[in-house]
């Protein structure tokens, strides 16, 4: 690990593994199975001292006008400049993905703080007609409170980064609870974050550390998770994770009347037309399919292709899939890194031997890919493409999500077929049509076309812009983060009416008294 990365993780919750006990985390590299360091599990206690920090100075950082606070977004997204290469590296090494996503999961953390900036002097409301005479009537944005941010391992800095930078030109304070799997990228990014704070003089709150804008508290779901869920001093909890979790979260958010932003699992369908690109087909398939080892809630798991066209997908991702060099995610030309533990793999080997069982027939890769590496330190599996038989329905297996880099191949012979096969499972996150002609997209972009909250032509569907709202619809949770008017789930509206006349008109025109 070089000077600059030590230095990133360097925190009094940090030891060595050998210095590890049972109240610590083990960070491994999934690439190797080696341990990285240990991070000592937080209690309760420490979970609330941390909220109690970040409602103190919420009252204050409230009161800092909202370009000042995009102003200290502005130099933590510089500071993330600074530390790109290094940060990029430990996203690899700590989650498995190569070197150019861990870099481009930065870069993505650093495009969120520039319109976040740019938000700070735009979070806008409305001028409403009023039916009173001499009477005028605003909507206002106020900033919501100190919100509580839970994340997953497969993007362990960016996802963060979406929420903290908007809610913090919003006015808020944060707590953020990372995956336990990946604690020290959370480290890594509160501490540059801390930095900026620290060395600053735009914001000196008279009760409270600076900091504490940004919190991060690291624990089991015991100690932390559920009391975090629970807590009414957090009126919003961003959650990005499982269907399972983000049902858990919802119902006892829900239980209390608070907010919940879910961002949970996704079954991520191409409908592939006989008109389409079959070049570009392979290419956005490849990424979507493969990138990240399959651990993207994006990522692609099913290709409805259209019968005329099956067969030459079908063998033009096999020969690609052929190109593809699994190892070490770190190592120039690498495009696929391991799965992010033991226990992946094993899910992803019950999947395989699910869809053998339900009659579908594997192409490449399945057991004997991950039989390949049996004896090859890390998590790693081949990527594996599997076909459904024409006509049959939709196999169990299929309708849930598996976390790895399983490809279900589908034939179909209509628009029509496709789009209810496709709208056909429970998720609701990312889709894509690939096809010229303007009538295929325009319907799979209109109200009986894809249900997904992200719907793209002509492009795969992994990888967001941070300009556009993210977020899904049915099991996927329904929340929308990053960009758009994404900002508003971080703060309250408030619609204020102000009485200029000397007079007291009822509205409706009730006369009272």
């Amino acid at each position: 690990m070089t000077t600059t990365l030590t230095h990133l993780i360097q925190h009094p919750l940090v030891c060595e593994p050998s210095e590890a006990t049972d109240d610590h985390i083990i960070s491994y590299n999934p690439a190797t199975g080696e341990p990285i360091a240990a991070v000592r599990k937080q209690t309760t206690e420490e979970y609330n001292a941390q909220v109690e920090r970040s409602n103190a100075v919420f009252k204050e950082w409230r009161m800092l006008p909202a370009p000042k606070r995009g102003e200290l977004v502005r130099r933590i997204g510089n500071a993330f400049r600074e530390y790109e290469q290094p940060l990029g590296e430990l996203v690899s090494m700590e989650c498995g993905k190569i070197l150019a996503e861990g870099i481009g999961e930065v870069v993505e953390c650093i495009d969120i703080a520039d319109f976040a900036v740019g938000l700070s002097r735009q979070l806008y409301g409305l001028t409403i007609a009023s039916e009173r005479p001499r009477h005028q009537m605003i909507e206002q944005w106020q900033p919501l409170g100190t919100i509580g941010i839970i994340s997953a391992f497969n993007f362990p800095v960016a996802v963060w980064a979406w929420n903290s930078m908007l809610a913090a030109v919003c006015g808020d304070t944060m707590v953020w609870k990372p995956s336990d799997i990946t604690p020290l990228t959370a480290i890594a990014m509160t501490n540059v974050a801390h930095e900026v704070m620290r060395n600053q003089d735009i914001f000196t709150p008279e009760h409270g550390d600076p900091c504490d804008v940004f919190g991060l508290i690291i624990g089991t779901v015991e100690a932390v998770g559920e009391p975090m869920i629970a807590d009414r001093r957090l009126p919003l909890i961003s959650a990005t994770g499982s269907c399972r979790m983000g049902k858990r979260v919802g119902e006892v958010v829900g239980g209390r009347l608070g907010r919940s932003l879910l961002e949970l699992g996704g079954n991520n369908a191409i409908i592939i037309m006989e008109d389409a690109d079959l070049d570009m087909v392979i290419r956005g398939t490849l990424f979507g399919a493969v990138g990240t080892a399959g651990q993207r809630c994006t990522s692609t798991r099913r290709l409805l292709c259209h019968e005329s066209v099956v067969d030459k997908v079908v063998d033009g991702l096999l020969n690609a899939y052929k190109q593809v060099n699994i190892g070490n995610p770190l190592e120039d030309g690498t495009l696929m890194g391991p799965l992010i533990n033991e226990v992946a793999v094993e899910n992803m080997r019950s999947s395989i031997e699910q869809a053998t069982s339900e009659g579908c027939e594997i192409l490449c890769g399945g057991v004997e890919g991950i039989e390949r590496f049996a004896d090859t330190p890390g998590n790693y599996v081949e990527p594996t493409i599997v076909r459904v038989p024409k006509g049959a329905s939709m196999p169990e297996v299929v309708k849930e999500e598996t976390f790895a880099p399983i490809l279900y191949v589908f034939t179909i012979e209509t628009l029509d077929e496709a789009l209810e096969m496709h709208n056909e499972v429970d998720q609701g996150l990312s889709s894509a049509i690939f096809t010229n002609s303007m009538r295929n997209a325009g319907r799979f972009l209109s109200p009986e076309g894809s249900d997904c909250g992200i719907a793209n032509v002509n492009i795969g569907t992994s990888g967001a812009e941070i300009g556009g709202a993210f977020g899904g619809e049915k099991d996927t949770g329904g929340g929308r983060e990053s960009g758009s008017d994404s900002w508003k789930a971080y703060m309250r509206r408030q619609t204020c009416t102000s009485n200029w006349s000397a007079d007291m008109p009822l509205a409706q025109g009730i006369e009272f008294g």
